[in-house]
């Protein structure tokens, strides 16, 4: 669905991205690990279109993409929940979702029942403003506002963060059902190691801008990949 070959991005003089293949296809869950600072946010911040690349090319359906802006990749069927859920503090939780609309056709502008039946919480905060929901509420909204653009790749970047167990593990619930669809493909990054390993199907781990273990779940052993994620963080 969304290929990246050898990325690279510079902020200023100093690179941050050095040369980063990934692949996410529809019916899978690529996981991106690794330590704080290491790269994982401005890798999606690529994907989404967010930030310009220094070098490398990517294509969405096998065709190679120029340098998009956000808002086209959006179009195209990107849709990215970002770190710290980004959601609009001072519109209610039901405004919040249709900002979501700007990506779809006038005649498809709703928001599908299956959203609510995945995150009930926000039928019954719809005239809430976002900023007085809590954490994990507010992180609903942000996943729940990403599905109503319709996405065919969606981007979650660290989705558990600060968040309470029992909404961790709706969350991973509603991951799992999107992957099953085998639909859509799945680009997460986490730092809660059992929250991926139970979800994940490909692993992409970084250290210091750099893809330093990579492939599919079957041929990583459980034990070796949480421990070398561990010697990153001690070190």
């Amino acid at each position: 669905m969304i290929e990246a070959k050898d990325l690279t991005l510079h902020y200023g003089g100093s690179q941050i991205l050095h040369g980063i293949d990934i692949a996410a296809r529809p019916g899978e869950v690529t996981c991106v690990m690794g330590n704080n600072g290491v790269g994982k946010t401005s890798l999606m911040n690529l994907l989404a279109g967010r930030h310009p690349r220094s070098g490398g090319e990517i294509s969405f359906d096998g065709k190679a993409l120029g340098r998009l802006s956000a808002q086209k990749m959006a179009r195209m069927g990107v849709g990215y929940v970002p770190q710290g859920r980004a959601i609009f503090p001072m519109l209610t939780v039901r405004e919040n979702m249709e900002t979501g609309f700007a990506c779809l056709p006038r005649g498809e502008r709703r928001i599908p029942d299956a959203i609510f039946d995945s995150f009930p919480v926000l039928a019954e905060m719809g005239h809430r403003r976002g900023g007085d929901l809590s954490g994990g509420q507010q992180q609903q909204l942000a996943i729940a506002r990403a599905l109503i653009t319709k996405p065919r790749v969606l981007l979650l970047d660290e989705p558990t963060e600060g968040i309470q167990p029992n909404i961790i593990a709706q969350i991973g619930r509603v991951i799992a059902a999107l992957r099953d669809r085998g639909d859509m493909a799945i680009v997460l990054v986490e730092q809660f190691f059992d929250f991926a390993w139970d979800l994940g199907d490909q692993f992409l781990v970084m250290e210091r801008g750099r893809a330093v273990l990579q492939g599919p779940k079957a041929g990583l052993a459980r034990e070796d990949l949480h421990a070398r994620l561990a010697g990153h963080a001690s070190a």
